[in-house]
This record gives C-alpha cells, structure tokens and sequence, in this order.
C-alpha cells in the first residue's frame, strides 16, 4: 500500500503557528516534525530555523519525548526494552536519550507485565504439550520486545509453580 505525501504549500509563519499546535497536542520527536514541516512544503532553511525555535521554546524535546513513549508503550501496550529501543531508534533519539528512558523503565513493574503476559498468554493456548506452550510464549514475549534471558526465567519460575 502506497502513501501519497500531499505537499500543502503554507508560509513559514502559518507553518509555525500549526506545527506549535501540533506539538503541543502530544510528544513529538524532531524528526517527526521535521517530516510535518517538509509536508507543508518548506525548504530545509525554513525547516530548521522553525525546529530550532521550538527547541528554544519547548515545544521540542527529545529526553521528554523518549520518556514519555517509552512509559507509554511499556505501560499501555506492554512492550519490552528492545521495541521501544527499536522505535526510539526509528525517531533518530540519541542513545543517551533512549539509555535514559530505558533506565526510567520500574523493574519489578517490567517483572510484573511479563508474568502477567505470561499469565494470559497461557490461557489462551490449546495445546496440552508443555514444551512447545512454554516455546509459544516465549516466541510472543520476545515479539514484544522483552528480552529473552529474562523471560526465559521468569518462565521456568512460572512453570515450576504450576508443576
């Protein structure tokens, strides 16, 4: 599925009063808005001298943007530390940025959604084999981007209460 980017040709100034809303709706990463910015049909110069006051006038940030999507998709979405990496990486966030939201991340919350995914996840299968269920969840909590040592762990734990 193709997307067509359709170029809305605006002045700098109306550009910068939308792309403020815009930002003060929620979080936004300096390349996401950059995008925004190129879409309304700006040139480069434009684009950075309207991200650069954005910065100054914080309506940009980048530490606050990668805290607030990491306790996001962990929160709501239970994803673990290497998606959020992941689609930190994909916002072009510096390491230290996202070293410092993986960091925010509770660890004995980050324990808890895994047993609880574990938990669920373990309802919903069929099978009575209990090695390939124990490989299933596995397979589902790595896919969401928790680390496999860990989980493996916390699943033998698991499974030696059930025993």
């Amino acid at each position: 599925m193709e997307y067509k980017v359709t170029k809305i040709n605006l002045s700098s100034d109306k550009a910068q009063y939308k792309i403020k809303n815009w930002c003060a709706y929620q979080e936004r990463s300096q390349h996401e808005t950059r995008q925004k910015l190129f879409e309304y049909g700006l040139f480069s110069e434009d684009v950075e001298n309207i991200i650069s006051k954005l910065i100054e006038e914080n309506f940009l940030n980048e530490q606050r943007f990668s805290l607030a999507l990491a306790s996001g998709k962990f929160n709501i979405k239970h994803w673990g530390r290497n998606k959020i990496k992941n689609e930190l990486k994909k916002h072009r966030i510096t390491d230290y940025c996202i070293t410092q939201a993986l960091n925010s991340l509770d660890k004995n919350q980050y324990e808890l959604i895994i047993n609880k995914v574990i938990e669920k996840k373990f309802k919903l299968l069929k099978t009575n084999n209990s090695q390939k269920n124990k490989y299933i969840v596995l397979q589902y909590l790595i896919s969401k981007g928790f680390e496999s040592d860990l989980v493996l762990e916390i699943l033998n734990k698991h499974l030696e209460k059930i025993k």
